[in-house]
């Protein structure tokens, strides 16, 4: 487990958090995705001052101009895949106009399914998995992979280790309830319960911690 320095990004749709983790004792922060699309939506400067507010010091945004006072994660846009993919130049001309064009911005990632290049150390630039891929999360201590995706995502980890990038997860825990009623609750998958003890003895509050626990406990195995 030492030298272990693969770098987590836990993206959440349901609640919109992202939690950036890393293997060195597993530190984490806490960072809320800032989306574009919806009505009536606040200007980026109260937004801003609801992060400050609440001491969210990342975020993840979709769209320019980006603003410098929090950490951003960059994702690209689904129109823009196509012209990225066509060329060198187009992704070079998209790196700049996005990232390098903005010296007082602190970007932190750039989030792929979206083949576009890293900035050297400073940009790290990752694929995305969801949890379709564990074949076991229950308990979180004996979290495993299906033994089918383990071709392709042993070597995935193992590249992202060596390069200090990220692995993006989606966990949806209101999703896993809803495919799941006789055994998961509500109350666990909304972070509203009183808490559940696993086979193993430990305690978990709610149904996203418990995943990526068993995520966690994985990726860990898997860079050993």
């Amino acid at each position: 487990m030492a030298g272990v320095k693969l770098q987590f990004v836990i993206e959440t749709v349901l609640v919109g958090l992202l939690i950036m983790a890393t293997m060195d004792f597993t530190v984490a922060q806490t960072g809320v995705c800032y989306g574009n699309l919806g009505n009536a939506l606040p200007p980026p400067s109260e937004v801003v001052a609801l992060y400050n507010e609440n001491n969210t010091q990342r975020m993840r945004i979709y769209a320019l101009p980006p603003p410098s006072e929090v950490e951003l994660m960059l994702g690209v846009q689904n129109t823009d895949l196509g012209n990225l993919a066509s060329g060198q130049e187009k992704a070079n001309s998209w790196f700049q106009n996005n990232a390098i064009n903005y010296p007082n911005v602190r970007f932190r990632y750039i989030a792929v399914g979206n083949e576009v290049t890293g900035h050297g150390n400073q940009i790290k630039v990752s694929p995305s998995i969801d949890t379709g891929v564990l074949g076991n999360s229950y308990p979180p201590s004996d979290g495993e992979f299906r033994l089918d995706v383990r071709s392709f995502i042993d070597p995935i980890i193992d590249f992202l280790t060596k390069n200090g990038a990220p692995l993006l997860v989606n966990i949806f825990p209101y999703f896993a309830y809803i495919y799941n009623k006789q055994q998961i609750s509500l109350e666990y998958s909304l972070f509203t319960s009183s808490g559940i003890v696993m086979p193993d003895g430990t305690r978990y509050q709610n149904l996203y911690c418990a995943i990526l626990d068993a995520i966690l406990k994985i990726i860990v195995s898997e860079s050993c």
